[in-house]
């Protein structure tokens, strides 16, 4: 989910400054328990290689972990399904797969392994590589901070545009020799939309990105909790106030903020999850059960406060500190802004949106879509489902059929 943390860092600040007492309800109500060098694959015995160990092998897959390291420092982990489940390796290009903000690569894992992407493809012949941004749990060491240090948290979407992507497509460019195809959801469809509309060096290493609720333009998101919550201008000044650079989903505190805004601004929130980003219509219970034993993940304050200036402006633009800082970093007053009108014309690109998602609200997708009309006809296939929301397009139980066996087609063309 993009939006469901922002509105809590917002909150979270109101909270403590004004002490008022809250409720105690909990967000796992949603889920309800809990140059890039590449090093050698590692055995999955390792503590950081969950995913492998409890998610792809168990399902008859050989998994294998690999790190790479960012221009900026960062370890991040990687995994890799090099064979479907009959045991013959790929002879298909590789395939990087990217989860979006609060997850991991866990995410499209989890459904059962007829609907689940990374299996789909694998089965399908393509060497399959499942990447895990900074502060994630297998992403969690720097060559010279660690995550108690605030400087570890020092990064937003920005960065893992900048950094942590070129870093994955070296690793797997380096690793197999080949041209890649890259699918991200949501804030991985923003990641990617931002380096391609800059000069990404390494935009001649991938064949072509699908993107899955695409996360570019979000001030007019579906959700009246993201909205209420939005309009207050705390999050700027949370880091500050009180010192806090990560942001844990898993924390008490989240769960008790949650609670509260909810009653506060008298909305549904029966369902977090639809109250936040759409009523998903094909996800069942065995599947979120499935997720939520993996649980949600950290990301850094400042990614969420990014995403938050996001949704008040209606821009895409570089991090805002404030008028004088932002002559420092940028020497301008305003940060700067991406031009989606600058992706390349001729690269091939995928999307698929949904009408009952909030956080990639239909409008806003036509918003970006209008900035790339120029895009060579033959190089963009859109998609619109009308009963998705921003969780089904990577959990749905029927997601292999309305989503990627469509994508599957697309990627074959190029």
């Amino acid at each position: 989910m993009v939006g469901g943390a922002i509105g809590l860092v917002v909150v979270a600040v109101a909270l403590i400054i004004s002490n008022i007492p809250s409720e105690t309800a909990a967000i796992r109500d949603v889920f309800p328990h809990k140059p890039a060098m590449v090093s050698p694959p590692q055995a999955s015995t390792l503590a950081d290689n969950d995913i492998c160990k409890t998610l792809v092998e168990p399902q008859g897959y050989t998994c294998q972990h690999y790190q790479v390291t960012t221009e900026d420092g960062y370890t991040l982990g990687m995994q890799r399904i090099p064979a479907g489940r009959s045991g013959k390796k790929a002879n298909k290009p590789p395939v990087l797969v990217q989860h979006g903000v609060l997850a991991d690569a866990a995410l499209y894992l989890v459904s059962s392994p007829e609907q689940c992407l990374p299996f789909i493809l694998a089965d399908n012949g393509y060497d399959v590589w499942l990447s895990n941004v900074r502060g994630t749990a297998c992403s969690r060491t720097h060559t010279s901070l660690s995550p108690n240090d605030e400087k570890f948290w020092d990064w937003s979407w920005v960065e893992l545009g900048a950094y942590d992507l070129p870093a994955f497509i070296e690793g797997v460019h380096n690793q197999t020799g080949k041209k890649l195809h890259y699918v991200g959801h949501s804030l991985g469809t923003l990641m990617a939309l931002s380096a391609f509309s800059t000069d990404f060096k390494q935009i001649d290493m991938i064949r072509s990105a699908t993107l899955l609720s695409p996360i570019a333009y979000m001030n007019q998101i579906g959700s009246t909790l993201l909205k209420e919550i939005t309009v207050f201008s705390l999050a700027e000044t949370s880091i500050n106030l009180l010192g806090i650079h990560q942001f844990d989903p898993s924390s008490k505190e989240v769960a008790t903020i949650l609670g509260y805004i909810c009653s506060l601004q008298g909305i549904d929130c029966v369902s977090y999850e639809t109250a936040l980003s759409g009523p998903n219509c094909c996800i069942d219970k065995p599947t979120i059960e499935r997720y939520v034993e993996h649980q949600l993940q950290p990301t850094s304050m400042k990614n969420l406060v990014h995403l938050s200036q996001m949704i008040r402006t209606g821009t895409i633009r570089k991090y805002d500190y404030n008028t004088s800082e932002n002559m420092k970093q940028y020497n301008q007053a305003t940060p700067p802004a991406y031009d989606m009108s600058k992706i390349p014309k001729d690269f091939p690109l995928f999307m698929s949106y949904g009408k009952n998602d909030y956080l990639s609200d239909v409008k806003d997708v036509e918003v970006l879509l209008e900035t790339i009309k120029d895009h060579d006809k033959d190089k963009l296939a859109v998609q619109y489902l009308e009963n998705y929301a921003h969780m089904d397009f990577v959990m749905g139980n029927n997601t292999r059929q309305a989503v990627f066996e469509p994508l599957m087609a697309f990627i074959a063309q190029h």
